[in-house]
């Protein structure tokens, strides 16, 4: 069964993608920064665009009943590789215990405010029996 999630975005429309898609057990989050959809606004520091990039994660998980911790996969997109060793111990706080499989690629996005983006696959639990 296959359902989508959507942050709200007129972008999601305007493209043709979703937040999230949720098919059976996986939920394939898209790749996300940390644009703030409540102020609609975006932090300059790569350490506060990566907290809100995982909130907004967080956000798309919670609503395919699924948290960070059953994130398998993660692909982190950072334009400027100095930006890269900031977000350390952001990621070893939230998923140093899960430790999923990751990828780090180096390219431009969307606009130059934009200084990280994630890409999170994560698996439904099934509920304790």
């Amino acid at each position: 069964m296959r359902r989508l999630i959507s942050s709200g975005s007129r972008f999601e429309r305007e493209i043709g993608y979703s937040r999230a898609v949720v098919d059976g057990d996986t939920v394939f989050v898209s790749g996300t920064t940390g644009y703030d959809y409540a102020t609609m606004t975006i932090a300059d520091g790569v350490e506060a665009q990566c907290e809100q990039a995982l909130r907004n994660i967080e956000q798309a998980l919670a609503e395919a009943g699924a948290t960070l911790a059953d994130v398998v996969r993660l692909l982190f997109i950072v334009p400027d590789r100095a930006d890269w060793e900031p977000c350390w111990p952001i990621l070893r706080r939230r998923f140093g215990e899960s430790r999923p499989a990751s990828t780090l690629i180096h390219a431009g996005l969307q606009t130059d405010a934009m200084r990280i983006e994630i890409e999170a696959t994560a698996r439904i639990r099934p509920p304790a029996a």
